[in-house]
């Protein structure tokens, strides 16, 4: 009788430990993805500040006017750079191109010369030192409008170098625009992206971090309007998509963290991490992959694309259809990471 009631009392302690094991099992993966959890005190209010209606002219000059910007369109293409570099120049930065140049088999399996192309390239502070970069495409999916997939990344550039005009880095900032990021180039070594890294290793360059802003202007309030690569995703993030990501790898948890606590400290907008194996769906897809190849730390802020934007590689990707207020404030938190790891 003694050994039957106590073999009772022990089966509901089993089961609160058999139930507790996967409970802290996802707490603990709740952490390691979205680390930090709690939110940094807000940033003192002042300083410049990025204005909605500067980010809604250029991505509408990019995604309207000098539409389409894709490989198969170059004259359209140099006409993009161009502006690009115009505005640059304008926030006084000290300007340079990285033009590049290679071969691919025709259908008549020959080779066959591309380009040239370029990298337009914006300097602040210093020469020499540590740098961190800052990039984003400017080349479009075919012939569709791009607003979002990547005028709005460029036009956070753009944005963001009028800032650092105003609120000098104490170190080197390169602030870059690449060509040739969208098929049929992505993933290859022929991305503009990867010319810049490469072009970085091969001059031994000190890189603190480098951040790609890819696609910042789609927001919803309505509910599900975030999708995830996988279910259990849901447990740590919302359903809304009214927040903006900081994604990478696992291994540059520490910079997401920093960059993270920055941006969430700098606006009201929602900022959340993923730190994760490269292979997970998404994480790897856009410029910050060409630093990671390499060596360098290297972090993707982005609206999540096609995981909440329906709009994504089609003619409905339009200017009228991002929302520049929350665009701003994702530049704000940008500029306000910059000057963090600057420090």
């Amino acid at each position: 009788m003694l050994l039957a009631k106590v073999s009772t009392e022990l089966k509901p302690k089993r089961l609160l430990v058999m139930l507790s094991v996967p409970v802290c099992a996802l707490l603990v993966l709740g952490w390691l993805l979205r680390q930090p959890i709690l939110p940094p005190p807000p940033a003192a209010p002042g300083g410049p500040a990025a204005e909605p209606a500067r980010l809604e002219a250029h991505v509408r000059m990019l995604s309207e006017t000098l539409a389409p910007r894709d490989a198969a369109h170059p004259a359209r293409l140099d006409r993009a750079a161009a502006y690009i570099r115009a505005e640059f120049k304008a926030s006084g930065a000290a300007v340079t191109e990285l033009e590049y140049t290679f071969q691919e088999r025709n259908q008549r399996n020959k080779l066959e010369d591309q380009g040239p192309f370029r990298n337009v390239m914006a300097r602040f502070g210093p020469e020499s030192g540590d740098r961190i970069v800052v990039g984003a495409h400017y080349d479009a999916a075919g012939e569709k409008p791009g607003a979002d997939d990547n005028a709005s990344g460029v036009a956070g550039l753009l944005e963001l170098a009028r800032l650092l005009r105003l609120q000098a880095p104490p170190i080197r900032v390169d602030l870059v625009a690449y060509s040739t990021e969208e098929p049929p180039y992505y993933g290859t070594a022929f991305m503009g992206s990867g010319f810049h890294a490469r072009a970085l290793r091969e001059e031994g360059a000190a890189v603190r971090a480098m951040l790609s802003l890819e696609m910042l202007g789609a927001f919803s309030d309505a509910p599900g309007s975030q999708r995830y690569p996988a279910p259990l995703a849901r447990l740590f993030y919302p359903g809304r998509g009214n927040f903006i990501a900081v994604a990478g790898r696992y291994k540059d948890a520490p910079l997401a963290r920093r960059v993270k606590r920055a941006m969430w400290a700098a606006s009201p907008l929602p900022v959340y991490s993923l730190n994760s194996p490269p292979g997970v769906p998404g994480i790897p897809l856009s410029d910050h992959a060409s630093y990671w190849d390499a060596g360098f730390p290297a972090l993707m802020v982005t609206d999540t694309a096609f995981y909440r934007n329906e709009r994504y590689h089609t003619a409905e990707d339009t200017a009228d259809r991002l929302d520049y207020g929350r665009m701003a404030m994702v530049v704000n938190g940008v500029h306000a990471a910059v000057l963090d790891l600057a420090r």
